[in-house]
């Protein structure tokens, strides 16, 4: 029935919005062109090449990736399963459209588990990093001392990683949002943190001329969000980066203990080589083990396990007058007052209705009559710090991930919904929607705490965005299938440069910390590979 909820809210948010999310998409001219890249379609590449390195992946770590060893003097490839988009795609194709396409399994990906967990994963030139929210937050010192000393991860010693965080965010021109185009959402969630004393601020993006159209999840039609097709994708391009596009590596090539390059798959079926001594895996956390598996090389008993996944739930409420949470910043203002003490981060977290209205109650008529008035409803979330308590496996050659949320993160999402409804409630909302099946709207703060106290939560609806750890990097040979350089245990010339190296949650949205451990992992193939030519 749930299932059958979320496709009646995408359609009918699709057909009752999309005219209005195409027209802003057009309403101003690009806020910058695409980039210059050098792609050529896996159509139209020959079946052997060969390079120096080889990188699977170009989102957040494969790009950075890319341009280290670009830039170091190495010939470099780069495989992405996905294709390029261009801005004027993103201006004219139906929003629905651009959903199936950019995302892996037209975004039905699923944790199973009790609950289960929506798993949005990007497929595309550029990653995850094309349709994330754009929100960059630097992983705290308590959580790079963490991955040092719990872990033995040298690179993330806060001096070393620090000045890599730096380059990242410079490479991405981090920024909070300004408050003229944040929306009234995110304004809503400030005003409410002051009026409880509590520890709010605008959310540091990548997004330098962002108009705040809220279309981020499907590609931002104005390169405003700044991912890294626009920035270090096209700066390895211009130090001779090639990336080849639609293709899918099947498995990495190597003989006597040593890899020599990898095999991808066309579209069609046939297949092409990339021979290169160094080959450096960013397939993303729930990709790469399954890879490393095909390959021959997933013999590490911890390898596809210690999976977090930042489990994110939400709270809507109903205001008297107009909120047009769609009409500004995706993800806009966030709120750190539990976030040291429970790990819970709370943010102003708003989609285009349909895509986001799993909390409206009831089905039928009742779902639709709540759809009418979503212009009057606001929508804050939060995600709440986990344990690596899930798996990744392959299944018949499918990604099977497998989550089931832990009695400690399910305390700490009733911290994370009690503090929402009192966002939402000083706010100035009427009543507030739980998403709880069968729960009628709350009218108060007690009836919604009451509501919650009794409540289970394996009935909340769950979304994570942030899988990590799946190839936890550490000195430990026991715990970690990477060892403290990046490099995959038990063959020589394999790296891995993605989110599945965090060692545990990174409790903040990760992009920051993928690419500047991509970056850590990249200077140290480089003294590897140019040490040995």
């Amino acid at each position: 029935m749930e299932g059958l909820k979320a496709i009646v809210l995408l359609a009918n948010g699709a057909d009752t919005y999309a005219h209005e999310l195409l027209a802003r998409a057009q309403e101003h001219d690009a806020a910058r062109p695409d980039a210059e890249l050098t792609v050529i379609l896996s159509a139209d590449s020959p079946s052997v090449t060969r390079a120096d390195a080889v990188v699977v992946g170009s989102g957040a770590g494969g790009a950075m990736v890319a341009r280290t060893l670009a830039r170091a003097g190495l010939d470099v490839v780069v495989l992405e399963e996905g294709r390029r988009w261009t801005v004027e795609e993103f201006r004219s194709t139906h929003p629905v459209d651009r959903y199936a396409g950019l995302y892996r399994g037209a975004g039905a990906t699923v944790a199973l588990g009790r609950p289960a967990v929506v798993l949005p994963m990007g497929r595309a030139v550029g990653g995850t990093t094309v349709v994330n929210s754009g929100t960059c937050f630097r992983p705290s010192l308590a959580v790079q001392r963490r991955w040092r000393d719990e872990f033995g991860l040298g690179l993330a010693d806060p001096d070393q990683l620090g000045r890599r965080l730096d380059d990242a965010e410079q490479t991405l021109r981090v920024a909070p949002v300004p408050l003229e185009i944040m929306g009234r959402n995110g304004r809503l969630l400030l005003q409410a943190a002051k009026s409880l004393g509590w520890r709010a601020a605008p959310i540091p993006r990548n997004a330098p001329g962002c108009r705040g159209c809220c279309q981020c999840a499907i590609g931002c039609p104005s390169n405003a969000k700044f991912g890294v097709h626009l920035n270090a994708l096209p700066q390895a391009c211009a130090a001779g980066a090639r990336i080849i596009s639609w293709a899918r590596v099947e498995r990495i090539l190597h003989r006597a203990g040593r890899a020599y390059g990898v095999r991808a798959r066309r579209p069609d079926g046939t297949t092409l080589d990339v021979l290169a001594d160094a080959v450096v895996v960013a397939a993303g956390a729930t990709e790469t083990p399954g890879l490393l598996r095909r390959s021959g090389l997933g013999g590490h008993p911890r390898l596809g396990h210690n999976l977090a996944l930042h489990p994110a739930t939400m709270l809507a409420g109903l205001f008297d007058d107009d909120v047009f949470a769609w009409r500004g910043v995706l993800q806009s203002a966030a709120v750190h007052e539990f976030h040291e003490s429970d790990g819970v981060l709370i943010e102003a977290t708003s989609t285009p209705p349909g895509m986001g209205s799993m909390v409206f109650p009831g089905y039928g008529a009742e779902l639709l009559r709540w759809l009418d008035r979503a212009p009057q409803i606001a929508t804050f979330g939060a995600m709440v710090a986990d344990r690596g308590v899930g798996t990744v496996r392959s299944v018949r050659g499918e990604t099977v991930v497998r989550y089931d949320i832990a009695p400690g993160e399910i305390a700490k999402l009733r911290v994370a919904l009690q503090a929402i409804g009192r966002l939402l409630f000083a706010a100035g909302a009427v009543e507030v929607l739980t998403g709880i099946p069968g729960a009628p709207p709350m009218r108060s703060l007690p009836e919604l705490q009451d509501v919650l106290r009794r409540a289970n939560p394996r009935s909340l609806h769950l979304a994570a965005f942030h899988p990590t750890g799946t190839a936890a990097a550490g000195a430990d040979e026991q715990l970690c299938p990477v060892d403290a350089t990046g490099r995959l245990r038990g063959v020589e010339g394999v790296w891995v440069a993605d989110a599945s190296i965090l060692p545990s949650c990174p409790e903040v949205n990760p992009q920051l910390s993928i690419m500047a451990m991509a970056l850590a992992v990249a200077d140290q193939t480089v003294a590897k590979v140019v040490g040995v030519r």
